[in-house]
């Protein structure tokens, strides 16, 4: 049942040998690769709007704009770094066709130190992608239909769950179910700023009313010396709309023959597509007036509620949301607002995709590198990294929780990881070009250089304005992610160099001691008993005293049963069952140190699983306390029953003695075995 209900769920296994079956046209790798890009269209301009409204009838003149139209020179030159990274990305991707990214060029140009950076980056980067657009994508939805508020956790957790499962059906098959959502977002979106525009110039479109801010609250010189600051941190908050640009030269292999052409290809689409979703839907915010709808907290925590045409709106509406009421109410299309709505909680929701296509494979070649636990190196029965697209989705479900679905409390993390990792991948292709010297080199080196550069600068804004706000976690957590892969490593090495064959040599002379567990002189340790005797001539069985009446009827069936193997009584007045084995080990071990020690534990198993849960796990006691002492091995033997039989009338276990019938249940004497081993 089990195993049918897993297939059910992900689908029939996948031969190795179908793997090129499994890599992605450029038509569904778009969706897979660039849905967090693509997405962060949905919210980049609200979030510079956001950090703007701090000075709104303040810094000037009461009941203005006039520093919401600052959003538009900061979006353009966000788009101008857009293009820069991006012709910096088409250059990697044909330098380092395998893949890796930013790890991969930071580690072997920089070194080891600047390539774990760059990957602590990175999978900080994809954790926050699906916590932060998931977030997002809920919140769309509870724009639309505010009941489902109070439910945002909820909401956030079942759309991860959804797109894990979704994953580990392979990631051929999940871009497929998600190409159709991504599209109808950019063509959704495409004709939002359309229509907008179009009604824009031909007088259709009615402007929003300008904020009335509530004046006196704070003092105007306060604020008006935090102009550049805030001007910095609207800049910083708007460049997560380049969050996702470095996905698709992580997953060059995932794409079909010729890899490099196509990746560079889709890369280029998605460049050209989000510059001109982005900078559409800055300017028709900017020439509409619309506002994202916030309460802003100043200071002495004093509240200011923004109000629209004279009453106070609803503050968990986004700026998307905001648009698409303004194009489409009223008229004869109103439908499509809901369409808007969709398309964008569908995009924001697979933006997640991204890192799911992305952080299991980067976690793969860390652990093939022996950074990360090998596990996650392992390719799951559908061609999946199944260990990594779990850990992906237990982080972001953490994330989620512990900050309550909120999306601004989520993007204040957002975007240092993603720019230190451009950072050290462009700053890395510049040593390359220095190194490689083929080709129109310098030219490479000067665009990846200016791209270092700009990202740089970048990543330094954001840490400075979004410290206090959050961002000083990822500051913390970056160094402490690094200093645990170096741990990691280390321990595979310190592995690496104990089970080296190098300079070995094997163990003479060394006795092996074989100990059975006989709690008790049934039917389940008979078995057991002769498991020990085919593998070793030196068997002793070991009874821990813990109850007298056991202890004597142990005794007693003994000789009848045993065929010769000893028994050893151990007290154990604590009543401890490894205890007492385990001080008995230490006096064998420490008479002969190159003893081998092997625990042979009878186990019986029922069948069915809720009957199992009705007896003792000795075995498994035993191999959790022993497993990690030098020279000891455990092994189960099982003795399989059923959970029911029919029970003879009168039938009354304790009353039987040895030697009575068979019929009656009791075990006859052992009958003599063929000698086909050396005895002593």
């Amino acid at each position: 049942m089990p195993f049918s209900f897993k297939r059910l769920l992900i689908g029939q296994p996948i031969a190795t040998a179908r793997a090129h079956e499994e890599r992605l046209p450029k038509i569904i790798a778009l969706p897979v690769f660039a849905s967090d890009a693509l997405s962060s269209t949905a919210y980049a301009t609200q979030e510079i709007m956001l950090a703007l409204a701090l000075t709104v009838g303040f810094a000037s003149a009461p009941g203005t704009l006039a520093n919401l139209g600052k959003v538009m020179p900061i979006a353009l030159f966000i788009g101008v770094l857009l293009v820069i990274v991006s012709i910096s990305y088409r250059q990697t991707i044909f330098a380092y066709p395998n893949g890796g990214g930013a790890y991969i060029v930071a580690k072997e140009n920089l070194g080891q130190t600047p390539g774990l950076i760059a990957a602590a980056s990175l999978l900080i980067d994809y954790v926050l992608t699906v916590a932060v657009s998931i977030a997002a994508g809920v919140a769309a939805i509870t724009s639309a239909f505010g009941g489902l508020l109070p439910h945002t956790v909820g909401l956030c957790l079942f759309f991860i769950a959804l797109i894990t499962l979704a994953n580990l059906r392979g990631i051929k098959e999940s871009g497929a179910i998600f190409a159709i959502p991504s599209y109808l977002f950019v063509v959704s979106i495409i004709a939002l700023i359309s229509v907008g525009f179009y009604r824009h110039y031909n007088g259709g479109l009615t402007p929003y009313a300008p904020l009335q801010a509530q004046a006196g609250i704070v003092n105007p010189e306060y604020l008006k010396s935090l102009s550049l600051f805030l001007l910095l941190r609207a800049f910083s908050s708007g460049c997560t709309a380049l969050s996702g640009i470095e996905a698709i030269s992580n997953g060059i292999p995932a794409f079909r023959k010729p890899e490099s052409r196509n990746a560079a290809i889709t890369l280029t689409w998605m460049s050209t597509i989000l510059i001109t979703l982005f900078l559409g839907v800055t300017a028709l915010t900017y020439v509409s007036g619309a506002q994202p709808i916030f309460v802003t907290h100043i200071v002495n925590g004093a509240q200011q509620l923004v109000v629209h045409h004279g009453h106070v709106a609803d503050p968990n509406e986004t700026i998307i949301s905001v648009l698409a009421r303004m194009v489409f109410g009223g008229t004869s299309f109103s439908w499509f607002y809901f369409i808007v709505q969709a398309g964008t909680a569908m995009i924001l929701i697979l933006a997640a995709n991204t890192a799911y296509a992305d952080f299991p494979r980067l976690t793969s070649i860390l652990a093939t590198d022996r950074y990360m636990p090998r596990q996650l190196a392992n390719i799951g029965d559908r061609l999946a990294f199944n260990n990594g697209i779990i850990a992906l989705a237990v982080c972001a479900s953490i994330l989620i929780v512990l900050f309550h679905g909120s999306v601004t409390a989520l993007i204040s993390l957002y975007a240092i990881g993603v720019f230190l990792s451009f950072t050290l991948s462009q700053a890395g292709m510049v040593v390359h070009w220095l190194r490689d010297r083929t080709g129109n080199w310098r030219a490479s080196m000067l665009v990846n250089g200016l791209a270092a550069t700009a990202t740089a600068i970048v990543v330094t804004i954001i840490t400075i304005t979004k410290f206090r706000g959050g961002a000083w976690m990822v500051v913390v957590a970056i160094p402490l992610i690094v200093l645990i892969l170096r741990k990691i490593h280390a321990h595979y090495r310190s592995v690496a160099k104990q089970l080296s064959l190098e300079g070995y040599r094997p163990r003479q002379g060394m006795r092996h001691h074989v100990l059975v567990l006989a709690p008790d002189i049934h039917r389940g340790v008979i078995p057991a008993l002769q498991y020990a005797r085919s593998i070793s001539d030196d068997v002793k069985a070991l009874h821990i005293s813990i109850d007298p009446a056991r202890e004597a009827r142990v005794r007693k069936r003994w000789t009848q049963y045993s065929r010769g193997v000893p028994l050893a009584i151990l007290p154990s007045p604590f009543r401890s069952l490894v205890d007492p084995i385990s001080d008995y080990i230490d006096r064998l071990q420490s008479s002969e140190p190159n003893c081998i020690v092997t625990i042979v534990v009878p186990e019986f198993v029922p069948t069915g699983w809720w009957p199992k849960l009705l007896h003792g796990q000795a075995a498994l006691m035993l191999n959790l306390k022993l497993r990690f002492k030098p020279g000891v091995v455990v092994i189960g033997v099982p003795y399989h029953i059923e959970a029911y039989v029919e029970i003879p009338k009168g039938y009354d276990p304790s009353h039987f003695q040895a030697g009575e019938k068979v019929c009656n249940g009791v075990l006859p004497p052992l009958q003599d075995e063929p000698i086909s081993r050396r005895t002593r």
